[in-house]
């Protein structure tokens, strides 16, 4: 069954339920987009004010789990296929010299891009945020690491972590507090890389995972299913469900299938109602006091865009020209090969340790990277199964002799803001709503590529410290994205030179703020989740001193 035709059959199951999509009446907030960001700002809000939610795609079923599960293992599926992507809904556009291939890796439905993300959870270091004065490139955040500290140890406890401390990970920027849960165990890779490692003189350490090492929450620990890209059966990974749904408790509506076509406002700077679209064909306005715009990287941006009018002809808050410019993602590195011993790979769907050693060297030069000591490497069994012809004893022997002995090494690499780098608009293309879809034009510097090569350099000194052969690298003319969506409406003090303010506001309108890895000025190479977190309770905060 095609991505389409699942969205139908569920289409057809919602409205038969008879749910209720209409506008909430007297709300204070409208929140836009259910995902990681918008879970956290409407449950911090909602337990004060009248809060609605909307989101574009549908409300999964929990118990759907183990059958999308299913789809993740079985080659006959692709990834976006676990989740309903694809069709004229999640249609979009490449026009840019790199490929990017968008619904690869996204979720349309509550919860985002936490459904099948892998649950890595760094904090950015403190030179991530002044990289034109500490490094000579880029620009500088208008708020310091200092600034969001309080907020990432707040995210950390909200999402729960399994980390270690400073002294584990002394390339970490500073903390006090503790992980809220002990970091997880090395795998036995993890001790094949350690020994090699010592050896070249790289250090490695553990890795904060949004993922239960015990029991948090009231949610279990990880029961170790391997298949946490893309999905958790278990509930063991964070996913923003957690907070939509404690939102809802405290009073917050939420409301799934209604895609947002255009924001409007009034001639007093007010965003005033966001325009819904309904499974039966019907169209909504919803008004509230303030709107929290967490679509993430790509949608937000089209949403303003697709919100253009006689006072905002380039799209809405888009005063500075900037609204879509300066598309960023994280170039992946990476190598691998077989060893002629067992790794024991692919029992663990996550990564447990890393090695930040080299971050803080970064330059005009050489970004800021991050390296990562796979557990997961090579072809699974039902994959090895299909790959020959043979059965019976003979592939169970294939099976037992080249199963669990490759081993891989991954990396993230720092992509600068680049004005030629952008999501706009495709003039010619529109999706199931007669909305134009969105045009991703992503362009990579050399910096990053160098950056990525360097990577590359050292991840062939750990494997062949290991002895394994070399059988595939993804260097600077093979690397992708990481599917990590950040600066579209980026965050500036200057509103001739961004989207939104220190506070995530809007320089164009009082009452509208994006809480989203958009507003990212620089991308450093951690992974985004937890700014993204720390950013939406700062926002949410923001809010409630505004209301």
């Amino acid at each position: 069954m095609s991505a389409e035709d699942a969205r139908d059959r569920e289409t057809k199951r919602a409205a038969s339920r008879d749910i209720d999509r209409s506008p909430v009446a007297n709300a204070d907030v409208c929140v836009v987009g259910a995902g990681p960001a918008g879970g956290l700002v409407a449950d911090r809000l909602a337990a004060d004010h009248d809060v609605v939610v909307l989101d574009a795609g549908p409300r999964f079923d929990p118990a759907d789990r183990l059958a999308r599960q299913e789809r993740a293992i079985r080659p006959s599926y692709d990834r976006p296929d676990v989740w309903d992507v694809g069709g004229e809904r999640d249609a979009h556009a490449n026009s840019g010299e790199w490929f990017y291939p968008l619904n690869h890796a996204r979720v349309k439905g509550v919860g985002g891009s936490t459904l099948h993300w892998q649950g890595m959870v760094m904090r950015l270091h403190e030179d991530d945020f002044n990289s034109e004065t500490e490094r000579g490139v880029g620009t500088d955040w208008p708020i310091e690491y200092e600034d969001l500290r309080p907020y990432y140890a707040e995210a950390e406890q909200e999402l729960g972590v399994a980390g270690g401390s400073n002294i584990d990970n002394p390339y970490a920027p500073p903390r006090e507090e503790p992980h809220p849960m002990r970091p997880f165990e090395p795998s036995y890779s993890d001790s094949l890389f350690e020994e090699a490692c010592e050896e070249l003189g790289i250090d490695i350490h553990s890795v904060p995972n949004a993922r239960n090492s015990e029991p948090y929450d009231g949610r279990s620990a990880c029961v170790g299913y391997g298949t946490c890209q893309p999905v958790c059966p278990a509930g063991a990974k964070y996913d923003a469900t957690v907070h939509v749904e404690r939102a809802e408790e405290r009073g917050a509506t939420v409301i799934d299938r209604a895609p947002v076509e255009q924001l409007e406002h009034d001639g007093n700077d007010q965003v005033t109602t966001a325009v819904y679209a309904t499974p039966n064909g019907e169209t909504h306005r919803q008004e509230a006091d303030a709107f929290v715009v967490a679509c993430g990287g790509v949608e937000t941006p089209r949403l303003l865009l697709l919100s253009e009018s006689d006072e905002y002809l380039d799209g809405l808050a888009n005063s500075s020209g900037t609204v879509g410019k300066f598309f960023m993602d994280h170039l992946f590195a990476g190598a691998g090969g077989t060893l002629d011993e067992p790794t024991r790979q692919n029992h663990v769907g996550f990564y447990t340790r890393a090695c930040d050693q080299f971050y803080d060297e970064a330059d005009e030069t050489q970004a800021p990277f991050k390296l990562e000591f796979f557990n997961y490497a090579g072809p699974s069994p039902v994959g090895m199964a299909l790959s020959g012809d043979d059965w019976g004893d003979d592939l169970l022997e294939r099976l037992r002799d080249g199963y669990g002995t490759h081993v891989a090494m991954g990396g993230l690499v720092e992509q600068l803001p680049r004005s030629d780098s952008y999501v706009g608009l495709d003039p010619d293309r529109t999706d199931d709503r007669g909305n134009p879809v969105p045009d991703i034009h992503w362009n990579v510097g050399d910096r990053a590529l160098r950056t990525v090569e360097r990577a590359n350099e050292i991840q062939r000194s750990v494997l062949e410290e290991l002895g394994t052969e070399v059988e595939w690298v993804a260097g600077p003319d093979a690397t992708g994205p990481a599917y990590h969506h950040m600066g579209t409406t980026r965050m500036s003090d200057d509103p001739a030179a961004g989207v939104v303010d220190a506070d995530c506001r809007t320089h164009d309108l009082d009452n509208c703020w994006i809480a989203s890895s958009s507003v990212f000025p620089t991308s450093g190479a951690m992974n985004p989740t937890l700014t993204i977190a720390a950013l939406a309770l700062r926002v949410a905060d923001n809010v409630r001193e505004r209301l």
